[in-house]
């Protein structure tokens, strides 16, 4: 039957993924025979990554005490009771999507679990999410020797990345040659026009009916007209595509194309080739890997390699040395080089008309040198332009107007067309650059070359690190607001606070926690942490509502509105209110109910000064 491609079944949460494999690890060398799959499913249970539905209440307490080990015994036996059919499938189930993305081999028929090149890559501390899944999917196809799940005779020809690439380069080109400026693809068309993009020879034909429905759009002249048309041309296009008008299999289709196309939206930008503009509606390019992307676009034309077994493909896939980047020349690294240089000069220029402090950079004289460090250069200078987008965002942050954007995005937090979690970190980050004279604000979510959050930050470092003059603190952020807030966040928050203040010994720190609403459970955890201490030592964990964060950056406006500024002392003063409440109340209720008084009569005396 035909169907749209998607990334659902082939990539997961890259975090769970990257613990699966952290396991998985665990048996490198032994066959992943039977006994052994259903080895790794236990191991699984016994690491708390995966949770079967029938436990007991005494199993149960083992995920809902975080700090509670479970035993391999233990761990069997919640395996064994679920009586599964074929028990080692969980183990081959859970394998499969590491080794389809060319994380590992680990099946019946190899020497061993093995983690390739690119999963170690994966595993190693200092990995790069855009960089890993750039590999990735500068090579995945459709179809491909390692699946039966996308297959010729279905229609499937594509490497779904590069084709991505090229339908907005053609689309861009065909609206620009109708005297429009080239905006990309709106989240609606690429939902309707990407996943349903199977074959390689079908990008201009694509292209050609993307135009039509944008047109087609546009000429209508109210809002029911658009939606009639909408409707219209979707059914008509799901019904070609499907080649049925059987009511079900159509609005099937439809319904599953937005979160496939948004599931690719999000996986495509981690690659740092993908642009969100127009306020987060329109995905096109990025403009400053222009050259990179033509030498991909001209170089490959989207269609899928041959392989003659599936072990090739997984080879290549894993290979961190594969493709070969056609602009890893001496050449083409030279202009994207002398491109870097000029984009810098020119936001450099741009600051200082601001009267901005720019960072020093000392620029190289790189037309000796070899590509290794060519590379190595081009990467310094891309840093460096973050740098500068940092301290410009700093210097906007200050401004009134943009203060109230914050808090207006804030309140809105539930409605955003943006990943909320990814969101919630992007306005708190800014937040915190706005309310005071920080010296470094350092949010640990991976940026595109635009300096805008491409996924959360990773597991095992704070979201967001903060350097002042007089103290240091560290903010961790979720959406989570259940039970489960307590148990992603609670002890993960205390140990990130302790390996930061043993980073940075010389000041104390505080932690900022925000979140929507704030669980008890994870009050409690935070309350035992100042009271009673973390590994030895009190913490000071600040935990504060979205709305409550909200109320400090109204305080923030109305003291810039009337010429004052609100410096990091002034704010470490609410940080110790709050703290001082645990030491008048009796548990972490009364102390939770207690903090918005304290930062509602802190902001009336601020402004009273």
């Amino acid at each position: 039957m035909k169907k749209p491609w998607s990334i659902s079944t082939t990539v997961r949460n890259p975090e769970r993924l990257r613990n699966f494999l952290n396991v998985l690890k665990i048996l490198e060398g032994q066959p992943f025979n039977s006994d052994n799959q259903i080895k790794y499913q236990i191991l699984l249970i016994q690491h708390k990554l995966y949770k079967p539905t029938q436990l007991t209440k005494e199993q149960e307490g083992y995920y809902k005490d975080i700090e509670k080990e479970m035993s391999y015994a233990v761990a069997e036996q919640i395996f064994n009771t679920q009586q599964y059919l074929d028990p080692a499938m969980r183990g081959r189930n859970s394998v499969a999507p590491m080794n389809k993305m060319g994380l590992c081999v680990a099946k019946n028929s190899a020497d061993g679990v093995k983690i390739t090149p690119l999963g170690k890559y994966f595993l190693s501390e200092d990995y790069d999410l855009g960089k890993l899944f750039f590999i990735h999917f500068l090579k995945w196809q459709v179809p491909n020797p390692a699946s039966d799940e996308f297959s010729q005779k279905d229609g499937f020809a594509i490497k779904p990345f590069i084709g991505t690439l090229h339908l907005i380069k053609e689309v861009n080109k065909k609206w620009k040659a109708l005297g429009n400026n080239p905006v990309g693809i709106t989240k609606d068309e690429f939902a309707l026009f990407v996943p349903t993009l199977i074959h390689y020879q079908n990008i201009i034909t694509q292209a050609e009916k993307l135009i039509e429905y944008r047109t087609g759009l546009r000429a209508q002249t109210s809002e029911a007209n658009k939606r009639t048309f909408k409707n219209r041309f979707q059914k008509r296009f799901a019904q070609k595509f499907l080649q049925t008008r059987t009511t079900s299999e159509v609005n099937s289709l439809l319904n599953n194309l937005w979160d496939y196309g948004d599931n690719a939206i999000r996986y495509f930008r981690l690659t740092r080739y993908i642009y969100i503009r127009g306020g987060g509606f329109n995905i096109d390019l990025e403009p400053r890997r222009m050259i990179e992307i033509e030498s991909i676009l001209s170089s490959d034309n989207a269609s899928p390699a041959n392989f003659t077994t599936a072990d090739d493909y997984i080879n290549y896939l894993a290979d961190l040395n594969q493709p070969i980047l056609p602009w890893e020349t001496d050449i083409e690294l030279k202009k994207i080089i002398e491109a870097l240089t000029e984009d810098i000069k020119h936001f450099v220029g741009d600051l200082r008309v601001k009267l901005i402090a720019v960072p020093n950079f000392e620029f190289k004289d790189f037309q000796s040198l070899n590509r290794e460090k060519l590379k190595s250069y081009a990467e310094v200078l891309r840093e460096y332009r973050r740098k500068l987008q940092e301290v410009e965002t700093h210097f906007e942050s200050q401004n009134v107007e943009k203060i109230k954007e914050y808090i207006e995005a804030l309140r809105n937090i539930h409605n955003s067309v943006n990943k909320k979690s990814i969101e919630l970190e992007r306005l708190t980050a800014l937040a915190i650059n706005a309310l005071n004279d920080a010296i470094n604000i350092k949010p640990n979510y991976p940026v595109g070359d635009d300096n805008e959050p491409t996924f959360t930050a990773p597991a095992g470092k704070p979201d967001i690190e903060c350097f002042y003059q007089a103290f240091n603190s560290v903010c961790e952020v979720t959406m989570l607001t259940d039970r489960s807030q307590w148990y992603n966040e609670g002890q993960p928050v205390m140990r990130h606070v302790r390996d930061f203040e043993e980073s940075y010994p010389e000041k104390g720190v505080y932690c900022l926690f925000i979140a929507p609403r704030l669980h008890q459970d994870t009050i409690e955890t935070f309350w035992m942490a100042i009271k009673h201490g973390y590994r030895g030592t009190h913490q000071k964990i600040i935990p504060l509502s979205v709305t409550q964060l909200i109320k400090l950056l109204e305080v923030l406006v109305r003291l810039k509105q009337s010429g004052r500024k609100l410096t990091h002392t002034e704010l470490s003063r609410l940080y110790e209110e709050i703290i001082a409440i645990t030491n008048n109340v009796t548990d972490s209720l009364e102390w939770i109910e207690q903090i918005p008084t304290v930062v509602k009569s802190w902001g009336e005396r601020i402004l009273a000064q």
